[in-house]
């Protein structure tokens, strides 16, 4: 059975944590992701949520909180943004190099300076390399659904790493849509009691986070290459456990979106996946073969799955809400690297869009297939990356 409520992408995030349950809570108000904890605040204080949450002077002691908690064996949720998750980056590797199950949500937020609130992807890509999985969601409801599945994938036993649950800031942390919730007995079915693989024990101990030589450090970091791995393979199965659950299809590493004929591909990751469908259907009626593939997982990145899709696909478009400077977008090197052995004759532009919150409108999506069309019919791509929207 399912409850229908009107709510934005914050809210449904309180309210998967509401039903997941975690035992400890700690976190630091920012924008856009205040709202988050402020729900999960009155939901403890309602009597919905038993759990302890620790009021924090900053966004580092809040994960380091989260740790201590997950090394007591605790089930945990955190919950940032922008410079916050820049604050915390000192923690994020202490949590990923110790195995710590613990999901933390993420409300991208362009980074300063100039100082902003509103979102892009600068945030969370600019930690896609401190062993974090990074999970980017389309939608309110999107947010909800894999909030359940990152607790049950972090805390898989061959995975054993943290999750952050990214979405875009105000498009959909504050963007009201229709939602279903799930009974709490649906929930328990799918996402059992927390059982940690280690904790602190007085009667035994255990020591975390110990220093290494040199010949011993590599294994620890391979081991969460392992886990990425095991990751990797296990997200389509939970993706599938969650759809014979809850009814509801989900997207697992990538969803791809009438590329079966299409000749013309843009890639997405966030929010702008729904607008973009929109775009390509427009264009297909006027007789492009045009697809949409959506990038849910980041990290761990699904190569082989996106060179499935698109290793013969004449034109290619990746679209970035971020910029490594000096380079390009890092969906863009992720999706170039990966079709790099690629051996069909492919056109690929990385487009730079959206940085800092501005729109994304429809006509510059066009714009975009446009050009991908135009680099494969005159067989050159006179600039591999292009930002759309700048003003003259």
């Amino acid at each position: 059975m399912f409850e229908r409520k009107f709510i934005n992408g914050n809210a449904a995030v309180a309210h998967a944590v509401r039903m997941i349950q975690p035992e400890v809570i700690a976190a630091y108000p920012i924008t856009p992701q205040s709202t988050i904890v402020e729900k999960v605040a009155e939901f403890i204080a309602q009597g919905e949520l038993d759990a302890e949450y620790i009021k924090v002077e900053s966004e580092h002691s809040a994960l380091a909180a989260c740790f201590g908690a997950v090394s007591a064996g605790c089930r945990v949720f955190t919950a940032t943004s922008s410079q916050g998750l820049a604050y915390m980056c000192e923690m994020l590797p202490y949590v990923s190099g110790n195995r710590m199950p613990m999901v933390m949500a993420v409300a991208n937020r362009g980074m300063a300076a100039p100082w902003t609130i509103w979102g892009d992807h600068q945030d969370s890509v600019s930690m896609r390399d401190q062993g974090w999985i990074q999970l980017y969601v389309e939608n309110a409801q999107e947010a909800f659904d894999t909030c359940l599945q990152a607790y049950l994938l972090s805390e898989d036993s061959a995975v054993r790493t943290p999750v952050m649950v990214c979405l875009d800031g105000f498009v959909v942390s504050h963007t009201d849509e229709l939602v279903e919730l799930p009974d709490l007995q649906a929930v328990q079915q799918f996402l059992p009691t927390y059982q940690p693989l280690y904790s602190i024990d007085p009667a035994t101990p255990f020591t975390f986070s110990i220093g290494v030589a040199p010949d011993r450090y590599m294994e620890y970091k391979y081991s969460q290459q392992l886990g990425m791995d095991a990751a990797l393979h296990l997200i389509p199965q939970i993706s599938a456990r969650f759809a014979a659950i809850f009814g509801r299809e989900q997207a697992g590493l990538i969803d791809a979106y009438r590329c079966a004929d299409a000749e013309y591909v843009l890639v997405t990751m966030g929010s702008v996946t729904g607008t973009a469908r929109v775009v390509a259907d427009k264009l297909r009626s006027s007789g492009l073969k045009t697809g949409v593939l959506k990038v849910r997982s980041f990290r761990p990145f699904p190569s082989k799955a996106l060179v499935e899709v698109l290793s013969q696909v004449k034109g290619i478009g990746i679209l970035d809400r971020n910029y490594s400077f000096g380079n390009q977008g890092a969906l863009g090197t992720e999706v170039k690297a990966a079709l790099a052995g690629n051996t069909a004759q492919q056109q690929i532009i990385n487009f730079i869009a959206g940085l800092g919150g501005r729109d994304i409108k429809p006509s510059d999506l066009e714009l975009m297939y446009q050009k991908i069309v135009q680099a494969v019919e005159l067989d050159t791509v006179a600039q591999p990356v292009e930002f759309i929207g700048l003003r003259g």
